[in-house]
This record gives structure tokens, sequence and C-alpha cells, in this order.
């Protein structure tokens, strides 16, 4: 484990994504790609270093339903370290990163040409885990206590959350307890809490780690993760609309898994048997129930899947301003854009209810009460 202190630098930053660089072969390339008119291979990058999860359920609905046609997409799980996601955008080993909005403002801060284009978190999906009785509803308690974390790069997620709340970051001990074993640290006693997220919750339960939460999804006024591509991706006509095209297939994809949410956990199980065995189909539909609550956010008040709510954002980069994350102002509408949400909304609604009203469940997932899973998804939050 790495303890390490509050006030992630630039030269701490660029350690930390130097530590986590591929090559592009690693990634299904032989070398950066030059800006041509069209994407040979469409690269999507986890912020996560895996992709044995259900966080993308709505990629693997929409490629089992055929949502993306013809088009050439991959998914890559990339470096477990959290900055690889904007740091191989940028520099053209991937073409889209999924990072929370902490990373992606130290992208911004170190240069990287970079723009969100679609709003997958329009909740705040980060919580904080306790071990069972030590869970606080005011994390001000936290202050003077030791924070756990996957890897150093997610104390740009922690800070602005505690700060949001009133805590002084600067009195939160931070220690990289490593990736996949931070909740495993916290349950064997090290720490007093550690970042967790909606759909995390419910695969750590399926490992046997029971914790209390503050939610964030339930308390929070921030943002969560968000698509980014190259700002100059955007000005050439032919990768705009392949965007474009490519969004719409996630679209489907978060729509599917609205309409039909075991359906699009049997998709993602289908790409993870060993995923699937560990995980099972109850927890299964808990965490993707969990993300699609983040993902849908309050529809009535967006204008459709991924939606940027500027306010939102504003407040966000206004916070890390003041804590030093940032060293300029960033004006939300600069590096956030609607602009390709009308055309990835524009698909028929009424289809892709029909595909999941028609989708045959196994009897394993059909026994599954769904309402029955929703109605307890908050029985650990403190």
């Amino acid at each position: 484990m790495t303890i390490f202190n509050t006030g992630m630098t630039r030269r701490t930053f660029l350690q930390v994504t130097g530590a986590g660089v591929v090559t592009a072969t690693a990634l299904g390339g032989s070398a950066l790609r030059a800006n041509a008119a069209a994407y040979e291979k469409f690269t999507w990058i986890s912020p996560r270093g895996t992709l044995e999860v259900l966080d993308d359920y709505p990629y693997w609905a929409a490629k089992k339903m055929g949502y993306f046609g013809d088009l050439p997409t991959d998914m890559q799980p990339g470096p477990s370290d959290g900055t690889a996601t904007v740091k191989f955008v940028d520099v053209g080993q991937a073409d889209m990163g999924f990072p929370s909005p902490g990373i992606f403002s130290f992208a911004l801060q170190n240069g990287m040409k970079l723009k969100s284009v679609f709003h997958m978190g329009a909740r705040d999906t980060f919580s904080i885990a306790f071990r069972k009785g030590e869970g606080m509803a005011d994390l001000k308690g936290l202050e003077g206590k030791t924070m756990l974390l996957g890897s150093a790069a997610w104390q740009a997620i922690t800070d602005p959350m505690l700060a949001a709340q009133g805590v002084d970051v600067t009195k939160i001990k931070y220690v990289e307890a490593g990736w996949p074993t931070w909740g495993t640290a916290l349950a064997g006693g090290q720490g007093d809490a550690a970042l967790s997220w909606e759909g995390l919750r419910a695969e750590w339960i399926a490992t046997g780690l029971k914790f209390d939460y503050w939610l964030g999804v339930q308390k929070s006024k921030l943002p969560a993760n968000t698509f980014v591509v190259r700002a100059a991706d955007l000005e050439d006509p032919d990768k705009k609309a392949f965007l474009e095209q490519y969004l719409r297939g996630w679209a489907m994809g978060l729509e599917f898994g609205h309409q039909n949410p075991r359906a699009a956990v049997e998709a993602v199980f289908e790409q993870f048997p060993a995923f699937a065995k560990n995980t099972g189909p109850e927890l299964g539909t808990t965490s993707l129930l969990e993300q699609d609550n983040v993902f849908r956010g309050d529809m009535d008040k967006r204008g459709g899947w991924g939606w940027h709510d500027m306010s939102s954002w504003q407040q966000f980069f206004d916070l890390t301003l003041k804590l030093g994350q940032i060293k300029e102002p960033v004006k939300a509408e600069d590096v956030c854009t609607n602009d390709l949400i009308k055309g990835a909304n524009d698909f028929d609604h009424a289809k892709v209810k029909a595909d999941a009203d028609a989708y045959k469940l196994t009897d394993a997932f059909a026994a599954i009460d769904v309402e029955n899973v929703r109605a307890h998804m908050f029985d650990d939050a403190v």
C-alpha cells in the first residue's frame, strides 16, 4: 500500500499516468492514428482496468441487439490507473474515454484538448464505504481519518466530493490500497473508509464485502463519469457524424437496459462467464439498477440520454478551482457539449421497447423480482 498526501500536482499526475501507459499494440493498433476522415476501428477505453463489470451494460446490450449496425467498435480495459482513460485518448491510442469529472479536469489542466460529448453519470455515482456499524452521515467525521483508494489518481474524485460536503480535505490521509484490493483492505481493518460507486456496491456484496455507505447518488449534486473525445475530432464532419451514430448505439443500449434490466445483465454475462458465475442474476440485476438510476437521472429535466447539465458541471469546475486541482477557470460550455445529444437520441424508442419486451429471459433471470430488488437498493445507506 502507498500512502500519499493531499494535493496532487502536475508532476504527480504525469508520474501516475506514465506508470500506467501501455503501447498502442496492446490496445489493438500498431501505431498512433492519424486524423483520417473516418475511424478504422473506434476504440473506447475503460477507466477501471477491466471490462468484467456491469458498468458498460449499454454497450453489450446494444451490440447484442445490433444497435451499432456495422460500425467498427472496440472496447479495451486499459491500465488500472484511473488517468489512462484520458491520456490514451489524448495521444490517439484510444478514441473515447470514460473519466470521472476529476480526471477530466486534470486532463484539461494538463493541456489535453478533450471534450465531453455524452454525460453518462447524470447523478453522482460515487459513494463512501464504511465497515458495518461505522458509517457516518456527516462526512466531516472523516477529518483526521484514512481513506482507501484503488489508485492515487482517485483523489481527484474524492476531494471535490468531500469538499462539497464541508470537509477539510487537507485533513484526510489517503492510502493507495491497489486495484482491485482496496475494498478487501477496508474489510480487513485497514483505513477508515473507501471510495466506491453505484454498481460496484452490488459486485462487492457478491464477493462477500458488506459495508455501510454514504451515497452520492442521494446526497451529492456533482456530476459523474462522462464520455470524452479529442476536441479536434468534432471539427471533422465525418468523425462527428460517426460519433453521433456511435453514441446513438449507446443511447439505445441505455434505453433497452431501462426497459428490461435483466436482459441487459444477460448480455454482459454472455460476454464474461466467470464474472457471471461470481456475481449471479440477482446481484447482477441490482448492480445494473443502481447504474440505471445514475445514468438516467431525472430524465424529465434532461435533453435525453447523455445530456449535460451545464450548471452542475460549472459547480464542479468552480469547486476544483477553489481546491487548486485546476489553476485556471474552466467554462463548462467550452469543454462539454450537447451538440450530439439530439442525434444520439434520435432513434425509434418504441422499437427498442418492443425489443426489450420481446426478449426471452433465461429461467434464472425470469425468477428475479425487479421491483423487489429496486425496493432494497439503498438498504445499506447511512
